[in-house]
């Protein structure tokens, strides 16, 4: 699952590009700059355009800022508050949550296997003290099972941040990512793939050819 969006660490606005089938992220700090490979979110969803520090979509790597464009719907935002992800330990918590009263950077891998997602929450969690130094929380969601969510914390750097698990995919649903391995693999993701296993990093095959990751996953 996939998305192509702009956002600040330090705004609460958000503007979401229509899911496509590439996923990145760019995110606007005085002091932070990442292109990345999972989809973000700032703080506080529903307040669109309320800073001048606004959230903006991107093409990846094009150089060209995205129009202003909000499209995040009063269903979507309501399709949120229903839905509950589940942390290491098996608690059960409301999205909406993980954004309540602070300032936080949400990031959506597109399965707990990806290799792509492992190297940018490595990336991410490399970036934590300027992220400690702003008050932000770092936050990421994948689709899967708790088990799965806790191999991800095991094999990546991403102990700083906070990692949990959307068994039912509901937050992906809300939010209307892409689904399917034939719609998120491309040709260029596959030449990422040989690059980072130069870099000594491993895209989980079994939980990649699950059933629901080939299906739902990307």
């Amino acid at each position: 699952m996939a998305c192509s969006l702009s956002a600040t660490l330090v705004s609460n606005s958000l503007h979401l590009n229509r899911i496509t089938s590439h996923c990145c992220l760019h995110l606007h700090h005085p002091t932070l700059s990442l292109h990345q490979n999972l989809p973000i979110y700032s703080k506080n969803l529903p307040k669109l355009l309320t800073t001048q520090n606004h959230a903006t979509t991107t093409p990846f790597a094009s150089g060209t800022a995205g129009v202003e464009s909000p499209v995040l719907s009063d269903d979507t935002t309501s399709s949120l508050d229903s839905v509950k992800v589940f942390d290491l330990e098996g608690n059960g918590i409301p999205i909406s949550d993980l954004w309540k009263d602070r300032k936080a950077v949400v990031a959506f891998a597109r399965h707990f296997g990806c290799v792509l997602c492992r190297k940018r929450a490595d990336y991410l969690a490399s970036k934590k003290d300027i992220m400690d130094a702003s008050g932000v929380a770092l936050v990421l969601i994948g689709p899967g099972s708790i088990d799965q969510a806790k191999s991800f914390a095991e094999k990546t750097k991403f102990q700083g941040g906070e990692i949990y698990a959307d068994p039912t995919h509901s937050s992906y649903e809300a939010l209307q990512f892409v689904s399917g391995v034939l719609t998120t693999f491309t040709p260029n993701a596959g030449l990422k793939i040989i690059q980072l296993y130069r870099e000594g990093y491993r895209q989980d095959w079994k939980l990649s050819f699950e059933k629901d990751t080939v299906t739902r996953g990307g």
